[in-house]
């Protein structure tokens, strides 16, 4: 229980910074952990973080673990969201629960699943793993790029990681995002879909950008 209490207090942190709003006060306004305070002391003794005034800081050490559960809990968030199509109220809840029982080998399977996603469903960064480095595939991903489906593969668009975010509202225009059902019509010398009853060409590089489900 108090090693939970430890990671849950890392992962504010990391949360926090991520935010721009670290500091040791928000942390204390933050955490829902009567014995937040105390809990401060055992980081500090632990060298998980570093205190001066009111600035808070992860050592490498802590840093490391907050990373992970990180990662472990917005993995957890997108298994839920894109495979059991769970509701946004149980998403965060449940996830908060797996994050503290994923082995670093069970995580790295279900990134592989899920295809290496680049953030949970609700736009944060995933930090990524040494699977995401290698990007080898062993388990057939649940999820990937449009780009590598099949030619007459269908799939629904669970989400789109534009490098330009006007390509957002370009692709939306034309009845491509996350929820839209998709088929992979042509993959030469353009990829073309079909999405509903319209058929759309798309640049290479806009369909690594979209990310499928196959149904």
């Amino acid at each position: 229980m108090e090693q939970e209490r430890i990671e849950e207090a890392l992962e504010l942190i990391w949360l926090l910074e991520e935010e721009g709003k670290s500091g040791l006060k928000r942390l204390y306004g933050y955490s829902d952990d009567e014995g937040i305070e105390d809990i401060v002391e055992k980081l500090k003794a632990r060298g998980y973080v570093e205190v001066a005034g009111d600035k808070i800081t992860l050592t490498k050490k802590g840093e490391e673990i907050a990373r992970g559960i990180v990662r472990r809990h917005r993995l957890a968030e997108r298994l839920f969201a894109d495979v059991f199509e769970m509701k946004e109220e149980f998403i965060h809840e449940d996830a908060c629960k797996l994050e503290h029982i994923l082995s670093e080998e069970l995580t790295d399977s279900v990134c592989t699943f899920l295809g290496h996603p680049p953030t949970c469903p609700h736009g944060k960064p995933i930090p990524r793993g040494e699977c995401c480095k290698k990007y080898s595939v062993e388990l057939k991903p649940l999820v990937m790029r449009l780009n590598d489906f099949e030619v007459g593969q269908e799939g629904r668009i669970v989400y789109i990681v534009p490098s330009d975010p006007s390509r957002l509202n370009r692709l939306n225009s034309i009845g491509i995002n996350a929820g839209s059902n998709i088929k992979l019509v042509q993959r030469w010398p353009s990829i073309v879909v079909q999405v509903e009853e319209t058929t759309i060409a798309l640049d290479p590089d806009i369909a690594k950008e979209i990310f499928v489900k196959k149904v």
